[in-house]
């Protein structure tokens, strides 16, 4: 995700010891030369209100004695979705002496609606405060340049590290620790209660559902992600029937009282071949859980059929095979100890012979083969973005919705592109290509109708394909659904005022002919939508995610990305530099000179002066490993991948800066 990461230079306020200079990548003890060098002021919080607080508002200096870390997040973002589970056990851990404050920094224009703002944080299940920040004031005054980022504050008001992306729980866990210690024993740190005050709970049959499936039977499930739980309905979309799971956030396999889920979203229902093979009908992207599961229609056991639990990031050796050209497909079959990371939905594709899988972590499409086990990438590299091509060269961005269509072809809702893909399958199963129907990019979103190259839409979450092989999408931040005719190319919409519609499916048990049924998500219910015999043309306008451009000067620009690894890792060294830095731009020739992909946290690009500017897409990882600097990584250490995509829009001007540096782990 893109943003600004930065603080500006008239907020530094060096000591007494002379400036040490930030070098690419350090060593833990040159990091904490770094730390001592300067002291930052941290900016004041400012926003339109404060959520979780009881109406207070919450400044830094009620703040003082705590250590503070600020989440810059935004709720479209499934990176922040990750980090916000991150800081959970932080939270429990240093109760007394942390305090969590999100600052909700929104991307797309629905975000920076209050209601929604509310919603979110209530679906999420957020027990800290979080500043609601439509103007990006706060994100400015910290220079974020990135979804998620997160700004370590100390007890004095003081920044002591800013850091990007998700998997840094481990490093924020020792800084934490390192930080109490060194404030108790100046008599600077505060213990006791921070300023959550819980909201009232909600109640209801369902609260935020996220997915449906029709049954054999007339009646629908629902994945009731609110209640952590699956809900059987009536034909009348409205009665429950039974309910599978217990209700309580977690894992666990058994029976229909027993069982527990975290979030669960997407659902398939498997032929009943393969069913009768694998002892169960019905496939759960548990999405929270990091899981696949299969549930018995029959009985309502509910097992775990894929993933151990622990998120999936690209690992080092798919990183490297990426960077050298080859691309890894094949993860194995042993499901139950491979990884995945947030599963979105699902479906059954009879072509491939096989469940294909949102991966909405990764931004890549995975399946699963439920006889043999076997789990594969199906599509998609993990860049995010949008880029068509082969399945090896294509990109995603957090792709949350399927359907088929009559040729056995796969539609797809890429959320974050707000685009709608289809994936072009060979006889064999395979991916022949992946296309773009509607969309343009990860900051281009609007409520368009007409020709598609111009068509607009926001964040949709759901598809479905209608009787004329037209596909129907829930174009979630709109609160529409909208049409998408692929013999003429055209867009339009079905219907609007909906709070969220998060899937949409073709219900034909309703007399008079088929009908559409919409998850309406912050309305917790499923509803009826006739198709209308002429559609609606609206055009409310296209957008762009905006965020303040950086003026630079033309000719060479030198990118600086800033990583130390957390205490007890080490750079994994044993295969040469595990750094990498790939960088683009938008329009291509802004870069004259310096794109591509290299080792290496530093390079010297060249700006075109012909240009007013566009869009900087810069892409860091670094891999680390359990060890202490200067020894050696210990045989089956753990290690970790980090990485980071932004997207910076600058301004050319001959007074800017010749230099951007960024944050992937920078300690202050």
């Amino acid at each position: 995700m893109a943003g600004d990461n930065e603080l500006s230079r008239n907020q530094r306020q060096p000591t007494t010891r002379s400036p040490t200079v930030t070098q690419t990548h350090t060593s833990a003890a040159s990091a904490e030369s770094v730390r001592a060098s300067y002291r930052v002021r941290a900016s004041e919080l400012i926003g339109r209100g404060w959520l979780n607080t009881g109406g207070e508002n919450i400044t830094l200096e009620d703040l003082r004695g705590k250590i503070v870390v600020l989440d810059f997040w935004t709720f479209c973002c499934i990176n922040c979705l990750h980090v916000l589970d991150e800081l959970r056990p932080l939270e429990e851990k240093f109760a007394e002496e942390l305090v969590i404050v999100g600052v909700h920094s929104p991307k797309f224009e629905h975000e920076a609606d209050p209601d929604a703002l509310a919603a979110a944080v209530e679906r999420y299940e957020i027990h800290h405060p979080v500043l609601d920040d439509p103007e990006l004031t706060t994100w400015q005054a910290y220079t974020a340049r990135a979804w998620p980022t997160l700004v370590v504050v100390d007890p004095e008001g003081y920044i002591a590290a800013h850091l990007t992306g998700e998997g840094h729980a481990n490093g924020l866990e020792v800084l934490v620790e390192e930080l109490v210690a060194e404030h108790e024993a100046k008599g600077t740190l505060h213990r006791g209660d921070g300023p959550y005050v819980a909201p009232p709970a909600r109640d209801g049959d369902l609260r935020f559902p996220g997915k449906a499936i029709a049954l054999e039977n007339g009646h629908f499930l629902v994945g009731d992600s609110g209640h952590h739980r699956l809900v059987e309905l009536a034909a009348d979309a409205t009665t429950v029937v039974r309910t599978i799971g217990e209700g309580v956030k977690g894992h666990a396999d058994g029976g229909p009282d027993a069982a527990r889920f975290n979030e669960p979203q997407g659902l398939t229902v498997l032929p009943a071949a393969v069913a009768e093979q694998v002892g169960y009908d019905v496939v759960v992207a548990d999405t929270v859980n990091h899981r696949l599961r299969g549930v018995h229609l029959g009985t309502g056991a509910v097992t775990t059929i894929a993933g151990n639990g622990v998120q999936r990031l690209l690992d080092v050796a798919s990183a490297r095979a990426n960077e050298s050209g080859a691309w890894v497909s094949d993860l194995g079959a042993d499901p139950l100890n491979t990884s995945l990371s947030s599963p979105w939905d699902v479906v059954w594709s009879d072509k491939a012979g096989a469940v294909i899988i949102a991966m909405a972590g990764t931004h890549q499409i995975f399946s699963f083969d439920p006889v043999s086990g076997a789990v594969a990438v199906f599509a998609g590299t993990g860049t995010e973005g949008l880029q068509d091509g082969g399945p090896d060269a294509a990109w995603f961005a957090q792709s949350s919705g399927f359907a088929l269509d009559a040729a056995g072809d796969v539609w797809v809702a890429d959320s974050e592109t707000s685009a709608l893909r289809v994936l072009r399958l060979n006889d064999d199963g395979a991916v022949a290509a992946v296309e773009t129907g509607v969309g343009e990019g990860l900051f281009d979103f609007g409520f368009r109708d007409g020709e598609a190259g111009q068509a607009r839409l926001q964040h949709p979450l759901g598809v479905a394909v209608l009787p004329d092989g037209s596909v129907a999408i829930a174009d979630t931040y709109n609160g529409a659904v909208r049409r998408y005719d692929p013999v003429t190319r055209t867009v339009s919409t079905l219907g609007r005022g909906l709070a969220e519609p998060s899937d949409v499916l073709l219900d034909t048990s309703v007399d008079g002919g088929p009908v559409l049924l919409v998850v309406e998500t912050n309305q917790h219910q499923l509803v009826r939508l006739p198709l209308p015999k002429e559609a609606l043309i609206v055009d409310e306008g296209a957008a762009q995610t905006q965020r303040a451009a950086t003026p630079v000067a033309a000719g060479a620009h030198e990118v600086v990305v800033r990583f130390s690894a957390p205490k007890g890792q080490k750079l994994d060294d044993r295969w040469g530099d595990p750094t990498q830095l790939k960088i683009s731009s938008s329009p291509e020739n802004l870069v004259l000179d310096g794109g591509g992909t290299t080792t290496g946290l530093t390079r010297t690009l060249t700006l075109n002066p012909e240009l007013d500017g566009g869009v900087l897409h810069i892409t860091a990882r670094a891999a680390a490993c359990d060890g202490e600097p200067g020894g050696d990584i210990p045989d089956h250490a753990a290690c970790h991948l980090y990485q980071q995509d932004w997207g910076i829009p600058v301004v050319l001007d001959e007074d800017g800066d010749t230099g951007l540096t960024l944050d992937l782990r920078g300690l202050d």
